[in-house]
């Protein structure tokens, strides 16, 4: 039996909370230990939020040159060499690896490559990959497992080999046709990327729509684009049956109100969502309870059903970004130090990388709809925005919604160039609490993206007497 080594803190996964979390506290004087399995610094820098966009922007380029007559540049026959793709994201990944060592060892806290499980209230036995066990206990203990890709139960998907995001962006070739399952952010990500790249890219959807969190409009200015660039997009189509091989062959079965229909393809990527890494850790030895999902039941202080164990990011139910992961740290930082952080009083917003991004911050309109909360709409093209006309970047449009009582602006969504970067513009406002018109009548830069605020503002309706 491995003797038992204590610690101030351990943390179960090095996701981008837990490692944040653990470099202030080894900063700060405390002994603090690091479980991972896999990979240095988490998913994040390892396979999944900046790979991804890594090789966005590779799919991007390779548009941008096989578009390039129309912008005046005569080029040649643009090919891609995804061996070139894979290096070049791989090259930025050893250069997050050596960022993290280095982090690791100027704030002392001790980074333990292996696979950690509770054997009772905080504490964790973990078999080290280089062979070997350790036994770790804690004053306090942080879970940040993280998710994994969900293969869902469909006959022949899983002896077919399909990819997730992590496989997808470790291909070295070409797909001659790709066919995605979900029509959800990464899916969507994905497919344009492979498009631009040169594949044949088919997304089959179950749903009536892509991205069913979203408005109708949104779904549907997105599936034009996609369409646009030569995407295959398959709604309503519920996967019945999968045969071949992923990589070789792929038959995908559908039912669909058409009857059934099938696609024949060279590879399968799987992207329906996710699952908590919480299923072989025994938590129940630690006294920490899942919900009905298999997440780890916390409050809004992120504190488990065990006293002095808190968890951190995807596994704990939080949305399933890293940015949220980096404010889950702020919080259980701040109240291991005696303060009262909170979950339920952020806003949240995110992006969809494609070409145009989409962007939203705040309640959509559906969302106003869905909880009875009077608001009124507006809406602008991207094409009355002086800057796109410059640029040839038209598709899309900005949509805002506002209290039907007050001026306040309750959200923002957008489809267009740099949304992300004139969503943060919005939400700045949001968080200080402007009304609208602020923006509508501010003086903002010619030609900017943002100058549309002006017009779109200037299109909400006035409020009822």
């Amino acid at each position: 039996m491995s003797q038992t080594e204590h610690f101030d803190v351990v943390i179960l996964g090095s996701g981008q909370g837990g490692k944040k979390l653990a470099w202030h506290l080894g900063h700060s004087g405390k002994k603090v230990a690091v479980v991972e399995r896999r990979w240095v610094g988490g998913s994040c820098p390892a396979v999944a939020c900046m790979p991804s966009k890594n090789e966005l922007w590779s799919a991007r380029v390779a548009h941008l040159v096989q578009n390039a007559a129309q912008f005046g540049t005569l080029a040649a026959a643009v090919k891609t060499d995804m061996r070139k793709v894979r290096s070049r994201k791989q090259d930025m990944i050893d250069r997050e690896i050596e960022f993290h060592l280095n982090a690791y060892k100027s704030s002392h806290a001790e980074l333990i490559m292996g696979s950690g499980r509770f054997m009772g209230p905080k504490i964790i036995e973990v078999a080290l990959n280089d062979g070997g066990t350790r036994l770790l206990t804690g004053n306090e203990v942080v879970v940040n497992v993280g998710t994994h890709a969900a293969i869902p139960d469909i006959p022949g998907l899983e002896a077919v080999r399909p990819l997730t995001h992590i496989e997808v962006l470790e291909l070295d070739y070409l797909p001659s046709h790709l066919i995605v399952l979900g029509g959800g952010y990464t899916g969507i990500e994905m497919a344009q990327a492979y498009r631009r790249f040169g594949s044949r890219v088919t997304i089959i959807e179950p749903g009536r729509q892509l991205m069913g969190r979203e408005d109708a409009d949104v779904a549907e200015e997105i599936l034009g684009i996609l369409t646009a660039e030569g995407i295959q997009i398959l709604l309503d189509a519920q996967p019945v049956g999968v045969h071949g091989l992923s990589g070789d062959e792929i038959t995908v079965t559908m039912r669909t109100a058409a009857g059934e229909q099938k696609v024949e393809g060279s590879d399968l990527l799987v992207a329906a969502g996710r699952i908590a890494n919480t299923g072989d850790i025994a938590l129940d030895k630690a006294g920490v309870a899942l919900d009905a999902r298999g997440f780890v039941h916390v409050n809004e202080r992120l504190e488990t059903t065990a006293s002095g164990v808190w968890a951190i990011g995807e596994c704990a139910g939080s949305p399933q970004f890293t940015h949220v992961s980096v404010d889950d740290f702020r919080i259980v930082r701040d109240n291991m130090a005696g303060g009262n952080r909170r979950t339920d009083d952020r806003l949240v917003p995110y992006v969809m990388f494609t070409d145009p991004p989409l962007a939203r911050v705040g309640l959509s309109e559906g969302e106003a709809q869905r909880k009875g909360i009077p608001v009124r709409v507006a809406t602008l093209p991207m094409s009355n925005v002086l800057r796109t006309e410059a640029t040839d970047e038209t598709q899309g449009f900005m949509k805002v919604v506002v209290s039907a009582s007050d001026d306040r602006i309750l959200g923002f969504t957008m489809i267009g160039s740099e949304a992300g970067e004139v969503m943060a513009a919005i939400q700045t406002a949001m968080l200080a609490e402007l009304p609208y018109t602020k923006l509508r009548d501010a003086v903002i830069t010619h030609l900017t993206i943002a100058e549309g605020f002006g017009p779109l503002f200037g299109n909400v309706p006035a409020r009822a007497a």
